[in-house]
């Protein structure tokens, strides 16, 4: 069945709210878009955020006059009103409409509704929210299906007893900033690198948080879905705060870039002046693991060569610091984990 919500009477300066509630109703809980009869942009992008974020097919209009809509509405209208017919004596009959267009008001509808609605239903008799007689509505619509619901998201909560716990599609993320296949794929064997080098870290007995390497690898070049300049590291980390990542993820992707840049650097490369160095275990691996992968896994010597003539001879001596660190930690030449990996990739 095809379920739309019509918005009426939504006044912006003191409905944007409630507007908005409706329409996250409307999404949660099984319908496919809402039409909202007075135009607002920013309902508008809110709505279109949260869709590109948490997923699903959900559209939404605004600006739509009723009278036109409901004219040219090829489907069956429910009013969801007080004064209708009770949720539970209409409901079987209206599952078995192939489209529907549920109408919810703000203010005072007018009592054209009433005519030129095909069913009046109400949610109770008693004076409440159109927010609740939404959900109610289509909870009883599609008796409960909504709670199942796979809504295919870049961002899925996972029930916990206590506290957030929060799964991220870091793949998805890249394809929604709009990353090209060349950036993913490349990040995604800079995530396959820098995880095994976390795990050898880790049998040799150091802490290190494989999870965040592997989500830090994966996202450090997200600011390239912008700029392919230096400042893509700036605008990484502008994408990774409107997603709300933890800090060990921004900070991965703010200090990726070479063995570090210092403030100076900084200012000379035209980033804002800032330290840029990488000073935690799980930064240091994504940034070698960078520095180590281009289009396909090279050795640290390789990349020493190619920096001496392009970089100079500062970016190299941090360069081989940096790989020397990580060998001690691992027990192991990273440039042995690198063969591993060009082996596997044969």
């Amino acid at each position: 069945m095809e379920t739309l919500v019509y918005r009426y009477g939504h006044r912006i300066a003191r409905d944007k709210r409630i507007t908005t509630h409706v329409a996250l109703v409307a999404r949660a809980f099984g319908a496919d878009g809402i039409i909202i009869d007075t135009e607002d942009k920013t309902i508008e992008d809110g709505i279109n955020k949260v869709v590109d974020r948490f997923g699903g097919d959900f559209s939404i209009k605004t600006g739509i006059p009723w009278r036109r809509f409901f004219n040219e509405w090829d489907g069956k209208i429910v009013h969801l009103t007080m004064y209708g017919i009770p949720v539970d004596r209409v409901i079987e009959d209206i599952r078995k409409e192939e489209k529907i267009l549920v109408v919810v008001g703000s203010e005072k509808v007018p009592g054209d509704f009433y005519r030129i609605a095909d069913y009046n239903v109400a949610i109770g008799n008693q004076p409440h929210s159109e927010v609740a007689s939404l959900a109610v509505f289509l909870h009883f619509l599609n008796e409960g299906e909504w709670l199942r619901k796979e809504f295919g998201g870049i961002i899925k909560i996972i029930p916990s007893e206590r506290g957030k716990k929060i799964e991220y599609d870091y793949i998805k993320m890249l394809e929604v900033e709009g990353c090209s296949k060349a950036v993913i794929n490349h990040c995604i064997k800079v995530a396959e690198l820098a995880v095994e080098i976390a795990k050898k870290i880790r049998e040799n007995g150091n802490n290190v948080d494989i999870d965040a390497v592997r989500a830090g690898a994966l996202l450090h070049d997200i600011g390239r879905s912008r700029t392919h300049g230096i400042m893509h590291v700036v605008e990484g980390v502008k994408i990774a705060r409107k997603y709300s990542l933890p800090p060990k993820i921004i900070d991965i992707i703010e200090h990726h870039v070479g063995a570090g840049i210092d403030a100076d650097e900084a200012e000379k490369l035209g980033l804002p002046r800032e330290d840029y160095i990488p000073k935690s275990i799980e930064e240091k691996i994504v940034a070698h693991a960078d520095n180590l992968t281009s289009y396909g896994y090279r050795t640290v010597d390789e990349v020493a060569e190619k920096w001496r003539k392009k970089i100079g001879e500062n970016a190299v001596k941090k360069l081989l610091a940096m790989h020397e660190e990580l060998s001690k930690l691992a027990g192991m030449d990273i440039d042995d984990i690198v063969a591993m990996m060009k082996n596997k990739n044969k």
